[in-house]
């Protein structure tokens, strides 16, 4: 029998046109990574487009299907000269299969409301402490109040995208601080290319804009 998990984050994501430029990359894996030879995680997920839908995301991961609705659209993050982004409160849910018989990307492929994302995904999980100050921890460290930071090269159709994003989780009272916490942690290193509101959306609104 499927079984059904829920979680609350506030979120910050960026996308852009074309493969991760290297010099991000090697900032990201230098400066953000507890161990820069870390490898990527390389997976294939499976999203249903919801055309003029920005606010729900539904896809296929690794044997599960997760549907996420975004809750609030939260304030305007100012993070430096070279970055600015919107930030979002998400509620996702995770419905599991331990048979394996549901949720299986196969089953969706032929029908062309669902797109295939490849992605290479380098992530680092930071807890964030009483004072507000952040840490770099393992993956598997269970911790209350913290964010995971991704960058991810990402292929659609034949075309490549890449995209930056944060995650923030816990106390719902100290969700906010613990996302502005980690991103000032990360950004104090980043001198390379401008991080634009513009480009500041969920995966929900990035697939509205690869189907046309």
């Amino acid at each position: 029998m499927p079984t059904n998990i829920m979680f609350v984050s506030h979120e910050l994501r960026w996308f852009y046109p074309g493969n991760l430029p290297e010099n991000i990359q090697l900032w990201f894996q230098h400066h953000c990574l507890l161990d820069p030879l870390k490898s990527p995680e390389v997976r294939e997920d499976v999203y249903l487009y919801s055309p003029g839908c920005d606010y729900l995301g539904i896809k296929l991961r690794q044997g599960r299907l997760e549907v996420k609705w975004r809750q609030a659209e939260l304030d305007v993050m100012d993070l430096g000269e070279l970055v600015t982004g919107k930030a979002e409160k998400w509620g996702k849910w995770l419905c599991e299969d331990s048979k394996g018989e549901s949720f299986q990307p196969g089953m969706v492929l032929d029908n062309p409301s669902w797109v295939s994302v490849q992605k290479v995904r380098y992530s680092q999980l930071f807890q964030v402490l009483g004072d507000f100050s952040v840490q770099a921890v393992a993956t598997n460290e269970r911790i209350d109040n913290g964010c995971s930071v991704e960058i991810t090269n990402l292929i659609v159709r034949e075309n490549a995208w890449w995209s930056l994003a944060f995650e923030a989780f816990g106390e719902d009272s100290r969700m906010q601080e613990n996302l502005q916490a980690t991103a000032n942690w990360v950004f104090h290193s980043y001198q390379n290319s401008q991080l634009a509101i513009a480009n500041s959306y969920a995966y929900p609104h990035w697939l509205g804009l690869i189907a046309h």
